[in-house]
């Protein structure tokens, strides 16, 4: 039994309409939560609200980038509800395009998408978090909010920068009514993930075979069960890369080793995709097959 209590819960999800989003939208919703699901993708996320168990949901398209659309999104909340008892920030971008050769707007908007958003997502929802009984709010960071991803660095970067802004924000508004924690997975079977192994992304995600969003949603309902700063899908892995990281001078002779299991790895679920039939090999060359 769960020990927290979903019934009637205003339930706010970034990335709604995501492969993680929407399998937390379906779990809130199954439990008796009005879920609001958040994307960039007006037309999915108001199909993924449309399909949820219950009633009482909403479906929004917002840019997280647009200050202007993001203030309207909570302005709607407020009208439409009166209070956000759950804010969970799990809006994330990617991408295999190696740091000597991006350009600095993907840069500019991958730290602005992965770091800035959800800080300021978190800032706007504070009057409509403190109009709650039982406020919370969970952040989706990653494992590589620990440990480098030297193929991805600024994916990296906003990820560190994330987790060490969540566990601050946590220990400040503990005090202040609002319990604040995060959930950090290592590689989860999304198509943002496909998509990064058909262009031959980080190897380094690719150590073990990745976990399904449903092992990311269990964290999240652990986190809300039981309160804390972090919770991690992959317990196992998460006690290497904190061991790993405590002498950060060897990861250079170590990185060589890790990046060859992941290369297997990548290769691996490459295969896994194709016999799904999510992916297929042309004239050489990896690309996603479309889902209907």
């Amino acid at each position: 039994m769960s020990g927290f209590d979903f019934t009637d819960k205003v339930m706010l999800v970034t990335g709604g309409a995501g492969g993680i989003g929407s399998a937390m939208c379906r779990r809130f919703a199954s439990a008796g939560a009005r879920c609001v699901v958040v994307d960039i993708d007006a037309a999915r996320a108001r199909k993924v609200a449309d399909e949820l168990r219950g009633a009482g949901h909403t479906g929004i398209g917002c840019d997280l980038m647009d200050r202007a659309q993001m203030e309207a999104l909570f302005d709607q909340v407020a009208a439409d509800y009166g209070r956000l008892d759950v804010l969970v920030n799990n809006v994330g971008m990617t991408s295999a395009e190696r740091f000597d050769v991006r350009s600095v707007e993907s840069i500019e908007r991958e730290i602005g998408l992965n770091l800035t958003s959800p800080l300021i997502a978190t800032r706007i929802a504070i009057p409509l978090l403190q109009a709650s009984r039982d406020a919370r709010v969970v952040t989706t960071v990653s494992l590589g909010g620990i440990f480098p991803l030297g193929e991805t660095p600024i994916y990296t970067a906003s990820k560190f920068g994330l987790r060490g802004a969540m566990l601050a924000i946590g220990l400040d508004l503990r005090n202040k009514g609002i319990l604040a924690g995060s959930v950090l997975p290592s590689a989860t079977d999304t198509r943002m993930l496909r998509q990064e192994a058909v262009d031959g992304g980080n190897s380094m995600q690719f150590q073990d075979p990745p976990q399904q969003p449903a092992d990311v949603v269990a964290a999240v309902v652990s986190l809300l069960d039981k309160p804390r700063l972090e919770a991690y899908p992959r317990p196992g892995e998460s006690r290497l890369v904190r061991l790993a990281m405590l002498a950060p001078n060897l990861l250079p002779r170590v990185f060589p080793l890790f990046r060859k299991r992941g290369e297997r790895g990548m290769a691996r679920y490459l295969q896994e995709l194709r016999s799904r039939g999510l992916a297929r090999q042309t004239d050489g060359r990896w690309e996603l097959v479309e889902e209907a």
